[in-house]
């Protein structure tokens, strides 16, 4: 049984998880966030964007970004894995 395991379970598992990493690579996307962010200064300089909607924008893109780093950091660790 262990054989019939080794043999169909562990590539399907191996394929799940780098489905995975690369799903979680594309959903948080540290380089997009940083692109938004200076974005949205830019928007604000030029004056196409209100203070009030600068700094809440600003804030939610900090907060995405923080989650994508530490979804980052986990991936790099080997942390985060898919479990059978």
């Amino acid at each position: 049984m262990f054989i019939l395991d080794d043999l169909l379970f562990r590539p399907i598992v191996g394929i799940v998880d780098t489905l995975h990493t690369l799903a979680l690579d594309e959903l948080y996307d540290v380089e997009g966030l940083e692109d938004e962010l200076k974005e949205n200064q830019l928007l604000y300089e030029l004056g196409e964007r209100s203070e009030e909607e600068y700094q809440r924008r600003k804030e939610e893109l900090e907060e995405e970004l923080e989650i994508a780093r530490e979804i980052h950091e986990e991936l790099a660790s080997g942390r985060v894995e898919v479990k059978r």
